[in-house]
């Protein structure tokens, strides 16, 4: 099955994209991490966004959902790995399935381009980005986890429990992956793993990385006023395009992507 538009990121911008994607009458998915990993989840106090001065952040990204959730929106819990244009349409890869839509709406907050050392030269000869899709490669051997997420932990569990040797490290500051043709070995913080496969498991890609192509500034998405990415049929909002990193910015931006998403999908249907 697939969708209008797909919204990559469950934060303000992403969910009032997706509330102004159903409000075009277009079906929408958004792909996103849990609530309570989104930094504003933990904001004790919340005074910058108007009419709801005091409001907890837990309370603001509720609201917001069930908002999105009530209007039609439908939620997918996962992590966008990889993405491709195919005859019109996006089809991006989440953990091992993949998802299609006529447009796509990053919103996935502020993530940089941070490449480890060794990490580009050996993706694909032992550096992954998702354990339960790649994991069974690794039956029996010794892997090491770089886990910068809240759920590393979960997918380092999924990777003892079907037979790997784990070295587990909690948010290393320092890494390098070595190897020649192959994943030889990680250094992190001055400790050394042998390891066949090191996963890298990050909240989300970098904008850069899920979409070869995109042009960014100042290691942000650049987009123009319509929050169109460069890209055909790729909008952004909120963090990931840059400063205010505020709450008011990313739902105005979200809104406007969302808008252009759903107008951007409904030409295409057209001319189908």
């Amino acid at each position: 099955m697939g969708w209008d538009v797909l919204v990559i990121g469950g934060g303000p911008a992403g969910l009032s994209a997706a509330i102004n994607v159903r409000a075009r009458g277009r079906s929408v998915l958004t792909v996103s991490n849990p609530p309570e990993e989104n930094p504003l989840w933990r904001s004790a106090r919340v005074d910058n966004y108007p009419g709801l001065p005091g409001a907890t952040g837990a309370e603001l990204l509720t609201a917001m959902r069930r908002h999105a959730e009530g209007a039609g929106a439908e939620f997918l819990t996962g992590k966008a790995l990889s993405a491709a244009l195919s005859a019109g349409r996006w089809y991006v890869s989440v953990g091992s399935d993949v998802y299609d839509a006529g447009a796509v709406v990053l919103a996935a907050g502020a993530v940089r381009d941070a490449k480890l050392p060794g990490e580009a030269e050996l993706l694909g000869r032992g550096v992954s980005y998702c354990a339960t899709c790649d994991g069974m490669l690794y039956r029996g051997r010794n892997v090491a986890v770089l886990g910068y997420s809240e759920s590393a932990r979960e997918e380092a569990a999924f990777l003892e429990r079907i037979g790997c040797s784990v070295r587990y490290f909690h948010r290393p500051r320092r890494c390098a992956i070595l190897g020649g043709d192959r994943v030889e070995a990680v250094e992190c913080d001055g400790e050394r793993a042998e390891a066949d496969g090191v996963f890298i498991l990050r909240p989300a890609m970098a904008p850069a990385e899920l979409f070869p192509g995109l042009a960014l500034e100042d290691g942000y998405v650049k987009t123009d006023r319509r929050m169109a990415a460069g890209l055909p049929g790729v909008f952004a909002a909120g963090d990931c395009t840059g400063g205010p990193l505020q709450i008011a910015k990313a739902v105005g931006e979200g809104l406007i992507a969302g808008q252009n998403a759903a107008a951007y999908a409904a030409a295409a249907e057209r001319e189908a």
